[in-house]
């Protein structure tokens, strides 16, 4: 896939302000990605022979088949079942004998592989880590750029985790500690009013708050928020079938 789907200025990324700039990042990717491969590339022999092996992950097909280009997936598809027919049932191996087990030739963990790799999955991978360290490089290079992260509304745990890892193992240790704080510090701070929001959902249904009137939308809200924030996910626009 040619760099420039997955060239994005990360100041762009956290500028809206608008939720975790992380997953916005990884929206942004997954949406090229999807277009990128339902569109032109599908023909490209080189792409196809990626997605072959690869495959994709149920996220993705799903978001595949709401693109509404079923021709585009069944050709995919269809290219990508023959791959696995020849690959994994018409090689040669050696007969098993009753009452012994043996690993002749690797066909099962041929498959088990190919049923745990996503050819989008791969590539968001790939970008993301770059899009991180970019994030790393601007935080200790530029004043304003450490003041637009700071600003931000949220960090997802998964993304927290993302960005406090790299920042380990890529930071020098005069930056590090401030990062870390910040980050981690976007990430609480979100968590202590979530659960304040899914606590006060769970008191709605106490007979005694009967008739105080309708809760406030935070509340109601809390549930799709809090898997959300679990998962990076948000079930609302799932069911939607959104990938934005």
């Amino acid at each position: 896939m040619k760099d420039s789907i997955y060239t994005i200025p990360v100041s762009e990324v956290f500028e809206p302000m608008d939720g975790c700039p992380i997953c916005r990042l990884r929206d942004t990717l997954e949406k090229r990605c999807i277009e990128y491969i339902m569109g032109a590339a599908m023909m490209e022999p080189d792409i196809r022979e990626e997605t072959n092996k690869a495959g994709f992950c149920a996220s993705h097909f799903d978001m595949m088949l709401h693109s509404r280009n079923r021709l585009s997936i069944a050709l995919m598809l269809e290219s990508h079942l023959d791959y696995i027919k020849k690959d994994i049932f018409e090689q040669k191996h050696t007969q098993v004998k009753q009452g012994l087990f043996k690993k002749a030739d690797g066909r099962i963990e041929r498959a088990k592989a190919m049923t745990n790799t996503c050819y989008v999955c791969d590539k968001i991978q790939w970008a993301l880590s770059r899009m991180v360290d970019t994030t790393l490089n601007l935080w200790e290079k530029e004043e304003s750029f450490r003041q637009l992260y700071a600003k931000q509304p949220v960090l997802c745990l998964e993304h927290y985790t993302l960005l406090a890892d790299r920042a380990q193992a890529k930071m020098p240790p005069k930056s590090l500690p401030d990062f870390l704080n910040v980050t981690m510090s976007l990430t609480k701070n979100y968590l202590d009013h979530l659960k304040e929001d899914v606590s006060s959902f769970c008191k709605l249904y106490d007979y005694r708050n009967a008739g105080k009137g309708d809760p406030e939308q935070n509340v109601v809200t809390s549930i799709e928020r809090a898997i959300w924030y679990l998962t990076t996910r948000d079930p609302s626009l799932e069911e939607k079938g959104s990938t934005n």
